[in-house]
Formats: C-alpha cells, structure tokens, sequence
C-alpha cells in the first residue's frame, strides 16, 4: 500500500522546513539526494552513506532499464533490496539520458525512441514505458517521463516540449502501478510565461509532488536561481518541490532560499574522482603540489572520517597514485559537506536564522 506525505512544519522567508514521508522512512526537508546511477553511489556503501547524513538517494531509470533490467532487480526484491539500502528511494525517467543521446535518439509523440549506447541495440521510451520499469525497480518516487529541450533553443521549440510533457505527464499519471508515488516535472527553460503555463498545467493533474526541470543546462547561476524561485512560489504549498541536477553549494543555498525542497547531483561523488574537494574555505585541488608535505587535515573544520583521520599530503599521495582508496575518501567528505551543508540550513530555518546564514554562506571568501 502507498504510504507518502508532506508535512510543512515552518518557514523562514520562502525557505521551507518539512517532512517527507513514504514507506521507507521519512526524509527531513531540504535535503540532498546523493546520486547512485547503477544502484550504486559511487565509491561508498549505503552504511557509509548513512554515516554522512543520506537520507535518500536517486537512482537512473535509464541505465537500470539497460542493465542488468528492471524484471531481474523486480525478481530479486526490488531495488531497496538489490542495493542493500533500507531508506526512501527517488528514480528518475531516463528521459534525460536519453534525450542526451542526441545522435541515437529521435523523439515523437509516443516516446523516444533511442538505441542503447552499451550495445547499439534499439529501444522506445513511453511515458508507459518507464512509469512500468519504476515500478518494477520499487522506488518511493517515480518521475513522469518529459521533454528536456537542449538550450538555447527557440522558443517555439521550448513551448513545443512544455505540451508534450503536459502529455507525458498525464499519460505517466495514469498508467503507474507502482509501490510509490508519481511527481510531475516542469518544464518552460527560462521563460517565465511557459514556466508559469507549465506548472499550472501540472498542478492541474494534481501530483503528490513536482519538480523543476531543464535546469542546470548550460545556464548562468543567476538565470538557475531565477527560474527555480519563479517556478517555486507556483507550486502547491503543500507538496515537495524538487530541483532536478543541481548543483553547486551556493546554487543549493540558494534554491532552499527560494522555497525548494529537494536535490539532487553528481557534483559531489564525480568531483570528489576528480580530485576536487568542497571545505568550510572554498574548494581544494587536492593534486596541488602545494599539499605534498601538508600534515594538515583537508577541513579542520570537518567531522568526516577523512579529515578526523587523514592528512591533506596523504589524500594528495592517493589521488597522484591513483589509489582506489582515493575516491572512497574523496567521496565521504565530499557527501559528508553537501549532507552537512542541508543540516545547517534546516537548522537556521528551525531557528529563524535562514536569511543570515544565506549571507555569511554566500559572501565572499
């Protein structure tokens, strides 16, 4: 049986402090949603993801349907079981992996039809299609597949993309079977007046939640913060919102400041590979040669496994070897900020504080 709520407990300005609840647990809002694209976060186990403060993660429709299938994960117990992670999970559509194969994909009416960059093999994605696979992976939450214009595009083209997920959405509605809830996505780019069509048109087919999508596409932060606060203050006061791929720690901040609840990005886990670290004074680039002989911990001002224990020269020693133990490190801190980062900002919500620490957060270090 469907278990799912939200509960808006109080606000600071158009920041919101809530609770979700689905049949996995529930979720204290705004929280962050750490990405774990082949059933897997990438580096870490679901204890440790636990340790950082996850309380829910996101897995890709797209590349689950492909491999190893949606009927072996459903046969297997369902997603929570087949990755070994007891807490609320959203999946996306798959629709924005494949709307990213632009040389393998060609869009009408009924879905997408793509070929599969694994093997070559030929695919349709249906708003049916992947409200099916959803349900069988046994996710909390599952999105309605949407279009996702590339941009810059032209506006017709975007307000083209707004009707066909007005449709998706209404046909993905109908047709989910699942153990969870279905959230809608709006679409519009960065005009206002199809952002404003859209999420009336969604609101219309009255979701448990929504999201906001077709951001973070190539836009400038500022054009991000704009249309996720526009979006937002559109959206139904009682349900979750949900920023879709962002992003940055001061794009998170500021989105929380404009009324959204929900994350979610591979900036952290992909970064923290890359030797790129979020800390209490700004990044580090850990394969500087300015850390080879630091004893220093990574953040002195961070609880995280890796800075209770390890050194700046040592991370710095693992990542120029290519040590394995590298990325394991890299991710727990990075997870632990990013996590760390929506605790403090639920808790100046609770207090009053938000708009505070939104300006010590956001000035210049």
């Amino acid at each position: 049986m469907t278990r799912f709520a939200f509960r808006l407990e109080t606000t600071c300005g158009a920041a919101r402090l809530g609770r979700m609840t689905t049949a996995h647990g529930e979720v204290a809002t705004p929280a962050f949603m750490p990405v774990g694209t082949h059933a897997t976060v990438k580096a870490v186990t679901p204890e440790e993801l636990r340790l950082c403060g996850a309380g829910i993660v996101l897995c890709n429709t797209y590349h689950l349907y492909l491999r190893p299938g949606h009927e072996l994960i459903r046969d297997l117990g369902g997603l929570h079981r087949f990755m070994h992670w007891d807490g609320p999970i959203l999946t996306d559509s798959g629709g924005f992996q494949v709307f990213s194969l632009s040389a393998l994909r060609r869009i009408d009416d009924e879905g997408v039809r793509f070929r599969s960059h694994l093997d070559g093999s030929a695919h349709l994605l249906t708003p049916e299609k992947s409200m099916e696979v959803q349900a069988a992976l046994g996710s909390d939450v599952a999105m309605v597949l949407d279009e996702c214009p590339p941009l810059p595009a032209p506006r017709d083209a975007v307000e083209a993309a707004v009707a066909r997920t007005t449709r998706w959405a209404r046909r993905g509605r109908d047709a989910y079977r699942g153990p969870g809830v279905p959230f809608g996505i709006v679409q519009g780019g960065t005009d206002e007046a199809l952002r404003e069509r859209s999420a009336a048109e969604l609101c219309a087919l009255d979701f448990p939640g929504y999201a906001i999508g077709g951001v973070s596409v190539g836009e400038p932060p500022e054009a991000i913060a704009r249309i996720a606060r526009f979006t937002a203050a559109r959206l139904p006061e009682e349900r979750p919102r949900y920023l879709m791929g962002v992003g940055r720690p001061e794009d998170l901040v500021e989105a929380v400041a404009g009324g959204v609840d929900l994350f979610d990005c591979v900036m952290p886990t992909r970064n923290a590979r890359n030797g790129t670290l979020f800390t209490s004074e700004g990044k580090v680039n850990i394969k500087r040669e300015q850390y080879r002989n630091d004893p220093l911990p990574l953040d002195p001002a961070c609880a995280c496994e890796t800075c209770a224990q390890y050194s700046r020269a040592y991370l710095r020693h693992l990542f120029v070897a290519n040590e394995i133990l590298a990325s394991r490190l890299n991710t727990i801190h990075n997870l632990f900020f990013y996590l760390g980062l929506m605790r403090r900002m639920r808790e100046a919500i609770a207090t009053g504080t938000f708009v505070a620490f939104r300006e010590a957060f956001l000035a210049p270090r």
